[in-house]
Order: structure tokens, then C-alpha cells, then sequence
């Protein structure tokens, strides 16, 4: 997977520089790459993998026209795959779900919902305490009680303003307590 990565990227990188030759064999080289990933992927979904060829010339295209966002000292192995998988999804919401998933096979995977607080809830109130109650509110009602922005101010009656200043206020002394610095 190394060399090929290695490959692939050094080809990319020429063919932004301008060389065809090397920018059409990266294109010819990864598309049967793109294609099973396509294929793999609509077979999860339950969907026919007759469908994955133009999830793969999406992808060609959107690489084409994206080949300058890629950072070339990066991997491109993932920076590909991250557009397929974009293309993939793109293409199973456009054509809806087809695909019928028993949940029963899932049913040890999925933990029941709970009422406690998941341990790293509780860790962050537990330093919550130490903040002022204002702050120690809105840490509360945005992350153990899930609200939004909107919503939290709201409940506190607060502008959203005031809401993200807190919040940010918060965070801040969070930082510093787990930092060891309070």
C-alpha cells in the first residue's frame, strides 16, 4: 500500500505541475482502486454494484476538479477515499435506500440507552463544579443536556451572545484544571 501510495502521490504531484502523462496513468491507476471501494460500499448498503461505475467517474471528476486541494505532502490515499466515500453517500441519498437491515443483528452492538452520565460527562462536571455557576450551567445544559446555542440560552434566559462567551470562558478554565495550572 506504501508504494503505491508513494506512487500515486508522486504522479499527482507531477500532474499538477503540469505533466499529462504522469496526471493520466495516476488517473488510470486509481480507478480500479475507486471502483472496488464503490463496490464494497454499495454492497453494504444492500445495493447492486452495477451502480458503482458512475459513483467512480463522479469521484474521477471531482478529483479532477479538486486535484489542487490535495496536500501533496500529505497522503493520497485518504484524501481519494474521502471523496469517494462522498460520492457514495451522495449517490445512496440521491437514489434512496433499497435495503432492508435486521436489527436484531446489531441488537449486542448497540448499548442501551442509560441514564447515567457516560464517565467522561461525569469527569467534566466533576471539574464543572469548580467553575462560576453561570458557566457551570451552560457547560451543563450544552453537553450533559444536548441543547444548542439557542436553546441553552433560552433556558438560562441569556442571549446567545452571552451563552458563547460563557462558553467560552468555560472551556478555558476546563482547560487550565485538566492542564493542572488552576
Amino acid at each position: 500500500m506504501r508504494d503505491r501510495n508513494d506512487d500515486w502521490s508522486a504522479w499527482l504531484r507531477a500532474g499538477i505541475a503540469g505533466d499529462e502523462a504522469a496526471y493520466g496513468r495516476f488517473l488510470r491507476e486509481v480507478t480500479p482502486h475507486l471502483r472496488a471501494i464503490a463496490r464494497s460500499g454499495l454492497s453494504r448498503a444492500g445495493r447492486s454494484g452495477a451502480e458503482a461505475e458512475d459513483i467512480v467517474q463522479d469521484a474521477l471528476i471531482a478529483i479532477h476538479t479538486k486535484r489542487t486541494s490535495w496536500i501533496p505532502t500529505e497522503p493520497v490515499v485518504p484524501w481519494l477515499r474521502a471523496i469517494l466515500k462522498h460520492k457514495l453517500i451522495d449517490s445512496l441519498r440521491k437514489r434512496g435506500s433499497h435495503g432492508h437491515i435486521d436489527i436484531d443483528e446489531f441488537a449486542e452492538a448497540i448499548p442501551a440507552p442509560s441514564n447515567e452520565p457516560e464517565i467522561a460527562t461525569r469527569d467534566v462536571m466533576k471539574l464543572a463544579a469548580n467553575l462560576p455557576s453561570g458557566q457551570k450551567a451552560v457547560i451543563e445544559a450544552m453537553f450533559v443536556d444536548g441543547h444548542n446555542t439557542a436553546e441553552t440560552a433560552a433556558a438560562l434566559s441569556m442571549s446567545e451572545g452571552a451563552v458563547r462567551v460563557a462558553l467560552h470562558r468555560a472551556l478555558g478554565g476546563l482547560a487550565k484544571m485538566l492542564r493542572g495550572s488552576v
